[in-house]
């Protein structure tokens, strides 16, 4: 098959972080809805949105501190630039959190999409738009994820191949109606995967 661009998440996905925000949202009195938390914050009232807002600031701020690259990152993206693929990473984490983890950790990308450039995920123009940058067709492209909003954004925006690194149980009841990402446990079985998909194995 034909694949030009990867679209890229970062927490969980290649940033291992120390956050959860199953556990932030019951700290913050949220519910668990499967929405983006920022959307569940947008509904508060004003006194408890800015406190809330801070609070996930805070808590992104540490992420970043005590993360870490996950396994296989680097020679994952080492092996899509080789394969001539674009990559984009696509992000709910902020634009601060995203400067500072390439900062310590200056990857390869061609393009980084974060919540303060445009929709979040699942939103599909949160791929879209990227894709439009990189002037790379949906249909050219593969999503690599980890959750049900990294699936719902592919799927809505017409990208047939998904990977999913290790998403959580819980968030199967959030996958789209007949969606069947390819799921893996680790990047090294990701990469693997696509050197499948690109070789037509």
């Amino acid at each position: 098959m034909i694949l030009r661009a990867a679209l890229v998440d970062m927490d969980g996905t290649i940033w291992e972080s120390p956050l959860r925000m199953a556990a932030l949202r019951q700290e913050l009195g949220l519910p668990q809805d499967g929405r983006p938390i920022l959307h569940a914050i947008a509904d508060l009232p004003r006194g408890e949105r800015e406190r809330a807002t801070q609070a996930l600031q805070d808590h992104e701020a540490h992420a970043v501190d005590r993360g870490a690259l996950r396994p296989g990152t680097t020679e994952l993206l080492r092996f899509l630039r080789r394969r001539n693929l674009r990559c984009a990473l696509i992000t709910n984490n902020s634009r601060r959190s995203v400067d500072l983890v390439l900062a310590r950790h200056p990857l390869p990308f061609d393009l980084v999409f974060t919540r303060d450039d445009g929709p979040l995920k699942p939103d599909p123009q949160a791929f879209l738009l990227p894709l439009a940058r990189l002037g790379v067709p949906p249909e050219e492209a593969i999503a690599i994820g980890d959750s049900h909003f990294d699936l719902q954004a592919a799927v809505g925006a017409g990208i047939r191949e998904v990977i999913l690194v290790q998403p959580a149980e819980w968030m199967r009841g959030f996958f789209p109606p007949g969606a069947r990402p390819r799921e893996v446990p680790t990047l090294r079985e990701a990469q693997a995967l696509i050197v499948s998909l690109l070789d037509g194995r």
